[in-house]
């Protein structure tokens, strides 16, 4: 069994931490597992109960566990790791992650666009577009709630029934040949509303990301979406060179 050093420099609790840490991002530990309890810890490391007490402080704001009253104190689902450089698609991630992933399509309809959506879009005011509210899942958990806006005249003919069940990504690419040349996505931290939060399932005022995302075939834009992510459930990373 791996120890902390007593004569190192290190703080204890940090080096707690540290061992915890490494073996959840190993494997040893997965996800749900219950941690040992504080006395059990105390023992193992013959360390003292304040130092325990600081480093699941540390680990709990680090978000890699989690506590249950009653039950102790458990190690957190990974979060979702979505990498800025590449173009980014739910389904394929999760299914990378070993998740499964699914989608609810709570609403489906055309209508005429907004002046707003037709500015996002880069359409002509009144245009056609399917409005498409989407709860995606992994193992069966809601992750994100999208609303995504696409100009009929480039998708003609879709329906509700083309997007159940199936990734629209992988669905536009093979009905309608489409090419994803390009994406941006902005973010934003917001609160989640009451709205949001019934289909998140989470708590209303949690930390949430708001992501609008312009997806480009070529030089035209094929989608707009608005989207919001749980905050406990996703990280963002970007590599700057």
């Amino acid at each position: 069994m791996k120890k902390v050093d007593k004569a190192s420099r290190i703080p204890l609790y940090y080096q707690l931490m540290d061992l915890i840490v490494d073996d959840i991002e190993s494997g040893i530990l997965k996800e749900n597992d219950k941690i040992p309890s504080e006395r059990e810890l105390c023992q193992l490391y013959d360390i003292s109960r304040s130092t325990v007490r600081q480093t699941m402080i540390e680990l709990e704001k680090g978000s890699y566990i989690y506590k249950e009253h009653g039950k102790g104190t458990f190690v957190s689902p990974k979060r979702l790791k979505q990498d800025l450089q590449k173009f980014y698609s739910f389904t394929e991630e999760m299914k990378k992650l070993g998740k499964k992933p699914t989608s609810k399509v709570l609403k489906f309809e055309t209508k005429e666009a907004s002046e707003k959506i037709s500015r996002r879009l880069e359409i002509e005011e009144n245009s056609l577009v399917y409005v498409i509210k989407r709860l995606r899942l992994a193992d069966e958990k809601p992750m994100m709630l999208e609303i995504s806006y696409v100009p009929c005249e480039r998708f003609p003919e879709m329906t509700q029934k083309d997007l159940q069940g199936s990734s629209m990504y992988g669905f536009f690419k093979e009905k309608y040949k489409t090419e994803f040349t390009k994406a941006e996505e902005i973010f934003s931290a917001v609160l989640v509303n009451k709205s949001e939060a019934k289909h998140l399932n989470v708590k209303e005022g949690i930390p949430g990301m708001r992501i609008e995302r312009y997806t480009y075939e070529n030089d035209k834009i094929i989608e707009y979406t608005k989207s919001i992510a749980r905050g406990d459930s996703f990280k963002f990373r970007v590599v700057l060179e």
